[in-house]
């Protein structure tokens, strides 16, 4: 990835991991704020309907005290006391007692527990009250909650007791009013809360039994009453208080989060009369919480945006000398060394591109006197070669010709016979000479290239045709050839006689690398734009030392080699614009791997290669 790219993404992130932990840090603080602001609401609510049941339980105590205050009831419980089998004249007491008291439920019942009036249930007339013990017990106490019996049904409503202390025999006067959607309304709910009562007067969960304070039974198919049960039952199960969050829709902003607090009745072993449900909508907490987020995304983005603005014009400053850099680098890589980094300032990019240029100049005069230096030294080493090359068949001329000199002075009888053998030596020697002076003066006018589409399969294929004599010569072990080309391989640009004589020389050393035989391999591949050939023995190889100095100019391992033969292949390979490399270990065989370009870029610099020539 690319310096600006880098410095793009580097911005991009520090702008979203910011806002995304300020958005996370805000959502962490406004959850436990929203939770806490629930949990005072609703402990609000809850003392708000305590005092409303303290102010109900209050107000039935009071009326409940006041019938049994009254001169009726007093006569009445006058009367018992002196004839308590006669009450049927009292049936109807209990009804309009309720009506001018406006409670819903009002018995009196005497010290033996039976009914004498019941407001509620007449027909209850003269049969026992089961509760009666407890009842008796809460005689002159605070409201209680009680499940009252009705003909059809029953119901829970809140309660008080108070009796008529006449004589040896009080009568009792029970009363109370329902504890309905009427109750549930008493307190002014804050937005987004609301109130339910369950009635628990069945074994199991039942929806009937759930009151809504704003709508009675709850009906609302999408607000089934089933989602309050395992709620309900956990509370009836544990009788304490639970909350519980109830979902209504895959919209989080739909949930309640439900606080569900156990009313219990009276007595020693209180029963659970009902279940207190106050809701409390999460609507708002999620809303703040979208609201933050999108804002957060929206801060995001533009945040981003500016960065990437800022960013850029931050890069381009930052990376535009940093890119001169690198492609003046690219240059010198490339071999222009001439290569000059203008950057203006005083900052560290504008010292760095000083010091590119000062090396690039100190680069260039070490060049300089490196050129001079090989130079002088090719010089030496190619007057060294000459002297040696030269030496040695100047020594047998010399000899010669001093044979020829004594002979003719000693032995003039014999001089035809040494002259014949004499011109023999000399020429052959002479001809020897000429041998190397022709190397080295076809080592010195290496022609250019000319250009053209060459196959490489083809030229590989010729040079294995051309040597498939010699390979199985007489004389020699046989050395086998095997040819490895990929096929559909692109042309390249070439010269195809410098390219077939520097494979050829190439299986020239291979052939001298395996006098006692072995395996000769031309290989031919593509890869990444380039065509790469391969020419592999099974000779005895060549140490790091020799791979280092193989293509020097004059150097040989061979008794009576040039050292030019690997030169020359380089020169061509060099001409053709590719490399030439060598892998070998001793024992193990060499490889020598030429690499040139290929496809339709090659072919266009062979076109203007040519065009330039001609």
């Amino acid at each position: 990835m690319m310096f600006r790219r880098k410095l793009l993404t580097v911005f991009a992130l520090t702008v979203f991991v910011s806002v995304a932990a300020v958005a996370g840090l805000v959502l962490a603080v406004t959850r436990p704020a929203f939770e806490s602001m629930e949990d005072q609401r609703t402990a609000a609510l809850v003392s708000q309907f305590q005092r409303a049941f303290k102010e109900q339980g209050a107000e039935i105590a009071r009326r409940v005290e006041n019938i049994a205050n009254s001169e009726a009831a007093i006569r009445m419980t006058t009367a018992l006391n002196a004839n308590p089998g006669d009450t049927a004249g009292y049936f109807e007491l209990a009804q309009s007692f309720a009506e001018s008291h406006q409670l819903d439920f009002l018995e009196f019942v005497n010290d033996r527990g039976v009914i004498i009036s019941s407001a509620q249930w007449p027909a209850k007339f003269g049969y026992p009250d089961n509760a009666f013990e407890t009842l008796s017990a809460a005689s002159g106490q605070d409201a209680f909650l009680k499940n009252e019996d009705l003909q059809d049904a029953s119901a829970l409503g809140l309660f008080a007791v108070r009796a008529v202390g006449i004589g040896d025999h009080p009568i009792y006067v029970i009363g109370g009013r329902r504890l309905d959607k009427t109750f549930l309304s008493t307190p002014d709910l804050p937005a987004g809360m609301r109130v339910l009562l369950y009635q628990n007067q069945a074994e199991h969960f039942s929806p009937e039994l759930l009151l809504d304070a704003g709508a009675g039974k709850t009906s609302d198919s999408t607000r089934p009453a089933e989602k309050f049960e395992s709620l309900i039952d956990a509370v009836r199960q544990y009788r304490q208080e639970m909350a519980a969050v109830v979902r209504w829709s895959p919209d989080q902003a739909d949930d309640e989060i439900f606080h569900a607090i156990p009313l219990m009745g009276a007595g020693k072993n209180p029963a659970l009369l009902a279940i207190l449900l106050i809701g409390n909508s999460r609507r708002p907490y999620v809303e703040l919480k979208r609201s933050i987020r999108n804002s957060a995304l929206l801060v995001g983005g533009a945040g981003i945006v500016l960065a990437i603005l800022l960013s850029s014009w931050a890069a381009a400053r930052v990376t535009r000398p940093v890119e001169q850099l690198a492609a003046a680098a690219r240059d010198v890589a490339a071999g222009n060394w001439n290569t000059v980094v203008d950057v203006p300032g005083n900052d560290e990019i504008a010292e760095l591109a000083n010091s590119f240029n000062r090396m690039t100049t100190e680069l260039l005069t070490q060049k300089e006197r490196l050129v001079q230096a090989e130079r002088v030294a090719a010089w030496r080493e190619l007057a060294r070669r000459l002297a040696h090359e030269l030496k040695n068949p100047l020594f047998p001329l010399q000899l010669t010709v001093e044979n020829l000199l004594r002979a003719r002075m000693q032995s003039p009888e014999q001089f035809e016979e040494v002259f014949r053998e004499s011109s023999r030596t000399l020429l052959a020697e002479i001809s020897n000479l000429k041998t190397i002076i022709g190397r080295f003066s076809d080592f010195s006018k290496m022609p250019h290239p000319q250009l053209q589409a060459v196959e490489v399969n083809e030229i590989l294929r010729g040079v294995a045709q051309l040597f498939q004599a010699q390979f199985h010569a007489d004389g020699r072990e046989a050395i086998t050839c095997n040819l490895e080309l990929e096929e559909n391989l692109a042309p390249i640009a070439a010269d195809a006689e410098l390219l077939h004589r520097a494979i050829s020389n190439l299986v020239l050393n291979a052939m001298d690398a395996m006098p006692n035989g072995g395996t000769l391999t031309l290989r031919s591949r593509g890869h990444d734009g380039k065509t790469i050939m391969e020419i592999s023995d099974t000779g005895s190889g060549l140490t790091p030392e020799e791979c280092d100095r193989i293509f020097t100019p004059y150097y040989t391992s061979k008794q009576h080699g040039t050292g030019l033969g690997l030169a020359i292949v380089q020169s061509v390979v060099s001409d053709h614009g590719g490399t030439i490399n060598v892998r070998s270990q001793p024992g193990k065989g060499t490889t020598f791997i030429i690499e040139l370009r290929s496809g339709r870029e090659a072919l266009a610099n062979s076109a203007a290669m040519t065009s330039e020539n001609a």
